[in-house]
């Protein structure tokens, strides 16, 4: 099985080249509509709520468990 070859930029060559290249490959990216950025904006900071409440819970949890185990 041959492995599959990567192609790497040439930063030895022309910067204008290699910013043409840059464009080139810029105009195939299929970017995102608006409807979706916002719906996984949202996402993103729904989960991002969830998990910073849950691991300030475990802190409030594991402080609270401290005081206990220092004041006996």
């Amino acid at each position: 099985m041959q492995s599959p070859t990567i192609m790497m930029p040439d930063f030895k060559g022309n910067p204008v080249v290699f910013l043409k290249e840059v464009r080139a490959e810029l105009v195939k990216v299929i970017w995102p509509g608006r409807a979706e950025v916002i719906k996984l904006t949202i996402v993103v900071i729904m989960i991002s709520l969830v998990f910073g409440l849950y691991i300030g819970g475990l802190d409030l949890l594991f402080t609270k468990l401290t005081d206990v185990l220092i004041k006996r």
